[in-house]
């Protein structure tokens, strides 16, 4: 596990943190119930953590987030609330 995305229960935002540097950049995809792509962000990081706003518009419900960091990645399932 390269990263850590909090918080699982977001309202407009989330933070993806990093506990080493990802030199070669993460890719990080917002997916909805259906599979379908909402979001997606690709960055180089030197710092410790990423944020990751503007998701205020979504509708309300079950997401997963896949982040890809060259060969390694990992799916987190994270939920919209009120």
């Amino acid at each position: 596990m390269f990263a850590r995305v909090k918080p699982l229960v977001f309202l407009d935002s989330l933070t993806v943190e990093l506990p080493v540097p990802q030199n070669n950049g993460i890719k990080a995809v917002l997916k909805d119930e259906k599979g379908l792509v909402c979001r997606s962000m690709e960055v180089t990081s030197h710092y410790p953590s990423l944020f990751w706003g503007g998701l205020n518009d979504l509708p309300y419900g079950v997401y997963t987030v896949e982040l890809h960091n060259g060969e390694e990645e990992m799916v987190v399932r994270i939920i919209k609330r009120v």
